[in-house]
């Protein structure tokens, strides 16, 4: 039953507030943090549990002015009390059970996010730098920290690949819905008889992997280095400072060469290698449960076509969900929050659907 499912979340709440003051606690700083991010979680859900018995106390009241009352006029009074707060009631149980959709526990991590050029040429290419820009703004937005770990540039502008780290509260919760396919319609510059064509570019949002979720041996690291080959400057190109990483296990490779320094470029490579190593030991977890959802919204398919950009409409859609909006220019600029929040709201409704409460 609800109520008592709100009443143990009430009671954890409780034990979570007592423990945060507690000085063994508040000695280890993990702990904390951990603690008070469940204590604040749990807050929002106290917070609607007492409105909710408060509106049900109230329902109880009209409806017993209902029965015992003789007047019609107070009777009238009191049926249209019981249907406002019947409607009441039927929009704070669905608030609750929202927030009652257990979290996926990456939704607090930070990201890599990879971009690449897909079908469509050099076209490609500058769309996949279209799209770094509005994440770029909307992290900025959103006041996460934006760094680029590596990328390589295409010939007419933009990028081949381009992968980057956000930083930030909720980075992984809002951005997961953006991994597939993403298309944009329009005419090239390069087109010169003003021909829609079509292009298309892959985003891939992983979670950023902690040192402890995941079993790396810098054994199985084969690290070469090499001069590089892109923009710097000379003391970049005539040193050794890019870095490649092969793990020779999964044979995953990763390099970067965008800094002058080796040791940076290292952590960058390896900050890449270990959120692909933690996707892959998450999937393998998720078939073991047996619990791998099939979402509209997410599927876990790279392939998927999710998103179309249409310039000459102004339009952009979200295939999943048949989220259209005209305000193209807008999204292009980093203001994409109304589709991830429509995502969000699609997801929760399946697992409501599916009886995961």
């Amino acid at each position: 039953m609800l109520i008592d499912k709100l009443e143990l979340i009430k009671q954890r709440y409780k034990e979570v507030e007592s423990l945060i003051s507690n000085s063994e606690v508040l000695s280890d700083m993990k702990k904390y943090k951990k603690l008070s991010k469940e204590y604040k979680d749990l807050g929002v859900i106290v917070e609607e549990y007492e409105k909710y018995k408060k509106l049900l106390n109230d329902l109880d009241g009209s409806k017993e002015v209902l029965k015992k009352e003789k007047d019609q006029e107070f009777k009238d009074l009191a049926k249209e009390e019981i249907n406002s707060l019947e409607k009441d009631k039927e929009i704070i149980e669905q608030k609750i059970k929202q927030l009652l959709i257990p979290k996926d526990p990456n939704d607090n991590k930070n990201i890599v996010i990879e971009i690449r050029a897909g079908s469509g040429g050099d076209e490609a290419g500058i769309f996949a730098g279209d799209l770094f820009r509005m994440y770029k703004r909307f992290a900025e937005k959103s006041k996460w920290k934006f760094e680029v770990l590596t990328f390589t540039e295409s010939s007419s502008g933009g990028y081949k690949e381009i992968i980057s780290s956000i930083s930030g509260d909720e980075v992984y919760g809002k951005m997961k819905y953006e991994s597939g396919v993403h298309r944009v319609q329009r005419i090239p510059a390069t087109e010169t008889q003003g021909r829609v064509h079509t292009s298309a570019a892959s985003v891939i949002a992983l979670p950023e992997a902690e040192d402890v979720e995941i079993n790396l041996d810098m054994n199985d690291i084969r690290k070469d280095t090499f001069c590089s080959s892109g923009p710097g400057g000379q003391s970049v190109n005539t040193t050794y400072s890019a870095v490649r990483l092969t793990h020779i296990p999964t044979g995953i490779v990763v390099s970067c060469q965008d800094e002058k320094s080796q040791l940076k470029n290292f952590d960058k490579a390896l900050k890449v290698l270990k959120a692909r190593l933690y996707e892959i030991e998450l999937k393998k977890q998720q078939e073991a449960m047996g619990s791998e959802r099939k979402s509209m919204v997410r599927t876990g398919d790279r392939s998927e076509k999710i998103r179309t950009y249409n310039y000459p409409q102004g339009r952009v859609t979200d295939h999943r969900i048949n989220f259209t909006t005209h305000t193209l220019p807008a999204i292009m600029d980093g203001d994409i929050g109304n589709i991830l929040e429509a995502l969000r709201l699609a997801d929760n409704a399946d697992k409501l659907k599916e009886g995961e409460l």
